[in-house]
């Protein structure tokens, strides 16, 4: 049975439908609980552009402020509520690495066409984690 399950969320509306479905598994399994979201790296040029002096420090907080929230509803620790910047991928491997998941669960809107063909998040996850990964498909 799963020991430590890994909640890589986008933070988007449409989370509470996994939240359930994470809600249940945890408890059935009585696993540990860790959530992480990943901020994607600005490009330098953008903070001129934009016209914001840290905008990917804005986006840190406003992720932290939502996870923390997230954190509440699921229940789990502030020390278990990670946020990562970098390469989404990448980051929600090296979380599963480092708190030894054993199931990552993360959202899919299923999308098809050139979105497939670029590949998803929940697609690269799946095919580069080294434990068990449960895609939740979101409704559209």
């Amino acid at each position: 049975m799963y020991k430590h399950i890994l909640f890589a969320t986008d933070l988007a509306d449409d989370t509470d439908f996994i939240i359930n479905k994470v809600k249940s598994i945890q408890g059935y399994t009585n696993a540990t609980l860790t959530l992480v979201h990943v901020v994607e790296p600005m490009p330098g040029y953008s903070y001129a552009y934009l016209g914001i002096e840290d905008i990917e420090g804005q986006l840190i907080e406003e992720a932290r402020d939502a996870l923390g929230k997230l954190g509440t509803k699921l229940k789990v620790d502030a020390k278990d509520q990670i946020i990562e910047v970098g390469p989404t991928k990448s980051k929600i491997l090296k979380v599963a690495d480092e708190v030894s998941a054993d199931l990552i669960v993360c959202g899919s809107h299923g999308r098809h066409g050139l979105s497939l063909l670029l590949g998803s998040t929940a697609n690269a996850v799946l095919h580069g984690a080294k434990c068990d990964v449960l895609t939740v498909r979101l409704p559209e």
